[in-house]
């Protein structure tokens, strides 16, 4: 039996965790443009669940809710993952709306030989969020002259 996915979720998205979620909430909004699809807190007002939208996909934030989940500000600012966003256009503006808004740019904004341009921010709790939009395509062959690098498989 196939059940239709109520939320709507696409086919994979991440969790991101923090000491302060609400924080996090509002942050990711402002700096990055998220989305609150879903809150749920307990009685005592503690986020028990949360997810965020941005185009098609979407992250859950999240508290600390376990001994193997944490922050990257509970563990000396260790990512252990990166967060990886789309944008169709204005990933320049993204980022300098980003930095206005607090976030440590790790990396400016730059031409990439596979035919992107990406930027990477860390954002309060220590999270890297790497934003990227296509510029132009780039055949893998061309890819492996311009990077010095072999490449097996290329996306289509």
């Amino acid at each position: 039996m196939t059940v239709d996915d109520p939320f709507k979720h696409a086919t994979l998205g991440s969790g991101v965790f923090y000491r302060d979620p609400w924080a996090a909430l509002a942050w990711l909004e402002m700096a990055f443009g998220f989305e609150r699809s879903m809150v749920v807190s307990d009685p005592c007002g503690k986020l028990v669940h949360s997810e965020m939208r941005f185009g098609d996909g979407y992250i859950i934030v999240d508290s600390e809710w376990a001994d193997h989940i944490a922050s990257p500000a509970s563990v000396a600012g260790r990512n252990t993952q990166s967060v990886y966003v789309r944008l169709k256009d204005g990933l320049d503006e993204h980022c300098e709306h980003a930095r206005a808004a607090g976030a440590a740019i790790i990396e400016e904004p730059a031409d990439q030989f596979y035919g992107e341009r990406l930027y990477r921010a860390r954002d309060p709790e220590g999270h890297v969020w790497t934003f990227t939009q296509t510029l132009r395509s780039v055949s893998r062959e061309d890819a492996e002259r311009l990077g010095g690098l072999r490449i097996e498989g290329w996306h289509r």
